[in-house]
């Protein structure tokens, strides 16, 4: 009789603890509905069991038929994941060499295209211009303009620009290579296959189950994209997508280490960012995507067995601060209520304001705005320090992330970003310096022990 009451005393326990989180997530999850932060399907698997999987919002801008988990996204630029995992299918079956260039495919090209390798296109580091968005309406349109290209950006390997150029390309050398269209081959090689089942590529305006983004005044988006090849999914095909690559069911755990890890360290690779393996496991791997209002994060920790998906049709900007809610609440640890992004308030006056102004105006504005506006979480000004640097101001941004870290003293990300700042700079000890602090403080950063035994050798 003991044992039975012990085993009835614990069962309970074990199930509270499974559906505590789960409340959380959705107490949390409909506040941020409420509040106008989140349009779109989440979930949530945590020691591979789903935690938390919901439809919120609706599926239209005049928010008249309610989104359902069946219903499909566009994910940004996650969908370059096909075509990366394409390139590397083909390396793993010896149809291809990264060290290829790229005139061995597409010999119609400009002489460019003779110091171009397949690792450059992979990598963001190839030098060819970006997409010409405002005058190209089409693949044929795009490969005629890059025919006409006479010179690269910059010498292939030199830097990184992170650019629709790469993909373009990646995907034009899929289809010369396999003698198919690059849909079909995703479709017949990485879809089908792996039952993958609701997945669309270029989805039309009518096509049933796919929802469409809208902003915050109610004008939709077009479907139309000006070049091929974007693969919308829901969330279990974009669960069994995560899954297949962790698990590596369809490339080799060296072409996905590749994949993982960027070219460049701190930049963008096949597979985003901030990614981790460990001999022949994935630690860790993050990547982002937005296309107009539609806006997609996936976070995998497999160690966890933990996944995060997240898909909005009415772009907010705030799915990091969502995910950081989320992983304090699956961990047991406080977590903040998502709110309003705070780049919205600073975009009128930011152009004119320099260094320490920037910082002033920020606490200024905290002070107003603090209950409606994400001013306690990092992301904060991080993503001001990246808009600035992005725009070549790069002491502003440096003042920026310097503010940053002294508000979150504890957070490894802020002095990464603050040393990929000093390192734009050619300030290699500064950069040296804060990458260290970086590491200290998250020991997993692999970028940044990479960086930092560069910037050790010179």
């Amino acid at each position: 009789m003991k044992m039975l009451l012990l085993i009835g005393l614990v069962f309970p326990t074990t199930v509270f603890a499974q559906v505590l989180p789960a409340k959380k997530l959705q107490t949390m999850f409909e506040k941020a509905a409420q509040n106008g932060l989140f349009n779109g399907n989440v979930m949530v698997v945590d020691q591979h069991k789903v935690v938390y999987n919901k439809a919120i919002g609706y599926a239209d801008a005049a928010k008249t038929t309610p989104l359902t988990t069946d219903y499909r996204f566009h994910i940004g630029s996650i969908a370059k994941e096909f075509n990366a995992v394409a390139i590397m299918l083909l390396v793993d079956r010896g149809k291809l060499k990264l060290t290829d260039h790229v005139d061995q495919y597409l010999p119609e090209l400009p002489q460019w295209s003779k110091k171009v390798t397949i690792k450059d296109l992979l990598g963001y580091t190839s030098g060819v211009p970006d997409v010409q968005w405002k005058n190209v309406k089409s693949d044929a349109e795009n490969m005629a303009n890059l025919i006409h290209t006479e010179k690269l950006d910059f010498e292939p390997g030199s830097q990184y620009a992170y650019n629709n150029n790469n993909v373009f390309l990646q995907r034009r050398i899929i289809e010369r290579i396999t003698g198919i269209p690059f849909q079909d081959f995703v479709q017949k090689e990485l879809l089908i296959p792996n039952g993958i089942t609701h997945a669309i590529i270029d989805p039309k305006e009518t096509e049933p189950l796919v929802a469409h983004a809208f902003d915050d005044k109610g004008n939709t988006d077009s479907m139309e994209i000006p070049i091929s090849g974007w693969t919308a999914v829901n969330l279990n095909d974009f669960y069994k997508w995560s899954q297949l690559l962790v698990n590596f069911k369809i490339i080799s755990p060296e072409s996905t280490r590749f994949l993982l890890i960027p070219y460049t360290p701190s930049r963008q690779s096949g597979l985003g960012f901030k990614g981790a393996m460990k001999d022949r496991k994935i630690i860790n791997f993050e990547h982002d995507g937005t296309s107009r209002n539609y806006q997609a994060l996936l976070v995998c920790n497999p160690e966890k067995g933990r996944t995060v998906i997240l898909m909005t049709n009415n772009k907010q900007g705030n799915l990091y601060d969502l995910n950081t809610a989320i992983q304090n609440i699956l961990d047991g640890k406080p977590f903040l209520q998502p709110k309003k992004q705070v780049m919205s308030l600073l975009q009128n006056e930011i152009e004119n304001l320099h260094g320490n102004e920037i910082t002033a105006y920020y606490q200024q504005l905290k002070k107003q705005h603090q209950d409606n506006y994400a001013f306690d979480a990092e992301a904060s000004l991080n993503t001001l320090g990246y808009y600035l640097l992005n725009k070549k101001r790069t002491d502003d941004a440096i003042a920026v992330f310097l503010y940053n870290t002294q508000l979150f003293p504890k957070s490894g990300n802020v002095f990464d970003s603050l040393a990929e700042a000093y390192l734009a700079k050619e300030d290699h000890p500064n950069a040296l310096k804060y990458y260290k602090l970086s590491v200290k403080l998250d020991p997993k950063n692999e970028s940044a022990k990479s960086l930092i035994k560069k910037l050790e050798n010179k």
